[in-house]
C-alpha cells in the first residue's frame, strides 16, 4: 500500500521500491495496481514500452493523455495502452473518488502504440468479455447481486479481483473482500457467490 496526497494505492506484485520475490508476476501479468484518486492527482507525463496497460475504471473518470491527444475513461470502460517500442502518457482523475484498477502485461514488441477505450455491455450475473489485450489474455468483467453465483472457467492461469462487494466463503478460502484476489493455476471450474452486490475482474491466460 502506498499513499501519497491525493493518492492511495495498493500494489499486488513487487512495484518499486515494494519487492516480493514470492509475487513478481503471474503469467505476463507483471502489474496489479488499484489506485483512488481525488481530482486533479495522478500521474504526470511518464514513459512506457513493451508493455500492454488495461485500466478499468470502477468509479470517477480518467483524462488520459498521450500522442493522440487526450480522451476521458468512465467508470464501466475499459483503456487498452499498447507501449510498442516507446510511448509518453499521463493519466489524471477529473471526478472525485476516481478508482481505476491497471495491469501490466509483458508484451516486447516494435509496434507503435496504440490506445483503444471500449466500453462493455453489462450483463448481470455472467462474465463479460471487456478485452482481449493480447493472444492467449482474456480479461472479463461479471456483475453480482447478493448471493448470486458465477462459475469460473478453468484455465491455466486465472486472477480473479473484487473490485467492489465481497464474496461469501466457500471451500476455497475465507470470504474475499473488496480489493482481494484469488490466482488459480491450473485448476477446474470454480463457483463464487456474492455476499453483497459486487464487481469482479477476471483474467484468463492461456
Amino acid at each position: 500500500m502506498e499513499r501519497l496526497p491525493g493518492r492511495l494505492t495498493a500494489h499486488a506484485f513487487s512495484f518499486g521500491a515494494h519487492y516480493d520475490p514470492e509475487h513478481v508476476r503471474f503469467g505476463p501479468m507483471i502489474c496489479h495496481d488499484d489506485h483512488l484518486l481525488r481530482t486533479g492527482e495522478g500521474f504526470p507525463p511518464h514513459d512506457h514500452a513493451g508493455l500492454v496497460i488495461i485500466t478499468w475504471v470502477l468509479s470517477g473518470e480518467v483524462e488520459h493523455g498521450g500522442p493522440s491527444g487526450p480522451e476521458r475513461v468512465r467508470s464501466g470502460q475499459v483503456a487498452v495502452l499498447r507501449a510498442g517500442a516507446g510511448v509518453t502518457h499521463s493519466e489524471v482523475a477529473v471526478a472525485p473518488q476516481t478508482r481505476f484498477v491497471q495491469v501490466w502485461l509483458d508484451a516486447p514488441g516494435p509496434e507503435e502504440p496504440s490506445y483503444e477505450v471500449a466500453t462493455p455491455l453489462s450483463t448481470s450475473g455472467e462474465l463479460v468479455r471487456a478485452a482481449e489485450p493480447e493472444p492467449g489474455a482474456v480479461f472479463t468483467v461479471a456483475h453480482l447481486h447478493a448471493n448470486q453465483t458465477l462459475a469460473i472457467p478453468a484455465a491455466p492461469l486465472t486472477h480473479v479481483f473484487v473490485g467492489r462487494g465481497a464474496l461469501l466463503r466457500s471451500s476455497l478460502a475465507e470470504p474475499l473482500q473488496d480489493g482481494d484476489a484469488f490466482l488459480f493455476t491450473d485448476e477446474p471450474t470454480h463457483e463464487v457467490t456474492a455476499g453483497v452486490p459486487s464487481e469482479l475482474l477476471v483474467w484468463s491466460f492461456a
